[in-house]
């Protein structure tokens, strides 16, 4: 099961879902306004909205012919359908709490990928803040090595 942020829209599906995956396109990243998002993709016939059928708006873009559905409340995405692929529906795998029966091991539009994204920099605790982590600076001395030993940044 999944819902939206305020609960006034829920969802399901069948599992196992036919297949997971991260979008990186620049509509995705504008949509949920985030570095990128992570889908889930289901059958038509095995999505079910369970409550709040009301209470779902949707956007439809001409250009692409893709439909993102929104909940009206609380604006949390709940769905993006695209006309060429009418038997499937995409979710957003952060709505559901349990799991969907698929890995997301597959990269749309990667070519998109913004620079400012984390791709599993090394992380340490922010003394005097708990629970936040950060990516320390690199000392120029350790970058003019790894430029002399082939390994830096350009």
């Amino acid at each position: 099961m999944g819902q939206c942020l305020c609960g006034a829209v829920e969802i399901e599906i069948g599992t196992p879902a036919r297949w997971a995956w991260h979008d990186h396109s620049g509509a995705t990243r504008r949509a949920h306004g985030a570095a990128y998002a992570t889908y889930v993709g289901s059958w038509r016939k095995r999505f079910r909205v369970t409550r709040g059928a009301d209470e779902i708006t949707r956007f439809r873009d001409e250009a692409t012919g893709t439909t993102r559905s929104f909940c009206a409340r609380c604006g949390t995405p709940l769905a993006y359908e695209r006309a060429r692929s009418a038997h499937m529906v995409n979710i957003p795998r952060a709505l559901f709490t349990g799991r969907t029966g698929r890995e997301p091991r597959y990269h749309i539009a990667i070519a998109e990928l913004q620079d400012w994204t984390y791709l599993g920099e090394p992380l340490v605790p922010l003394k005097g803040f708990p629970g936040v982590v950060w990516e320390r600076p690199i000392r120029n001395a350790t970058r003019k090595k790894r430029v002399s030993l082939g390994g830096g940044w350009s």
